[in-house]
């Protein structure tokens, strides 16, 4: 796909055209230097490529002024004598936002959520073992009429598994709470548009996906 970038003469807009649809985009203060045609932007697969069409004008990536070159939208791109800022957001109507790699976001972020949970459920049960000990004790007890040393023993095991499952819920007090900040502050990194960088909320891939376009940015999405 092939974008042309340049003025509108009437309106004074940024102008792009492609596959024979035009959108306008800014509030008309584009400089006269920029020409009604005035760049191409090559878009095929992963690979962007901006080529300066007049050789009197200027088109500039990062500051320097260049004929063809491969970009990302991480570059800065000028255009004209008065290096008029292209704004990426403009391209939104042709440059689609491939989504796809989220889907391996939001599947680790569910996973080791769910992986936090089994963890301190599975310590929970084995935290109320000690309870069950306790009674077996006590009736073992009460069924030998305390002739037998065995409930002693048991007594000692439930106290000794009480004082270290305390120790180990002491120390994770703060471990588990903290995780789960880390786990949810890199999903909130991760897990946006590729094209804004809005975070697109808790909600699944399978849901993000459904929708055709960024609700910040309108890009659409490949998914």
């Amino acid at each position: 796909m092939e974008i042309i970038i340049g003025r509108d003469k009437e309106s004074g807009r940024l102008k792009l055209t492609a596959n024979d649809q035009t959108v306008f985009y800014g509030a008309g203060n584009v400089p006269s230097s920029v020409l009604p045609e005035h760049c191409i932007m090559e878009v095929h697969d992963d690979v962007m490529r901006v080529k300066n069409l007049d050789i009197n004008d200027y088109t500039y990536v990062n500051g320097m002024a260049v004929e063809s070159k491969v970009v990302s939208k991480k570059d800065m791109i000028d255009l004209g004598k008065q290096h008029y800022p292209l704004d990426w957001q403009a391209l939104s109507a042709f440059i689609p936002a491939d989504i796809r790699p989220l889907r391996c976001v939001w599947e680790r972020f569910e996973n080791n959520s769910i992986y936090l949970q089994i963890a301190e459920r599975k310590f929970n049960t084995l935290r109320s073992a000690t309870g069950l000990i306790t009674m077996i004790a006590i009736a073992l007890s009460i069924a030998t009429g305390g002739r037998s040393l065995w409930y002693v023993a048991l007594y000692a095991v439930a106290i000794i598994l009480s004082l270290s499952f305390f120790i180990k819920a002491y120390l994770d007090a703060s471990k588990i709470p903290q995780k789960r900040q880390e786990l949810t502050r890199q999903f909130q990194r991760d897990y946006v548009c590729p094209h804004c960088g809005h975070f697109l909320g808790n909600q699944s891939y399978d849901v993000v996906s459904q929708n055709d376009a960024c609700p910040y940015c309108k890009t659409k999405f490949i998914h």
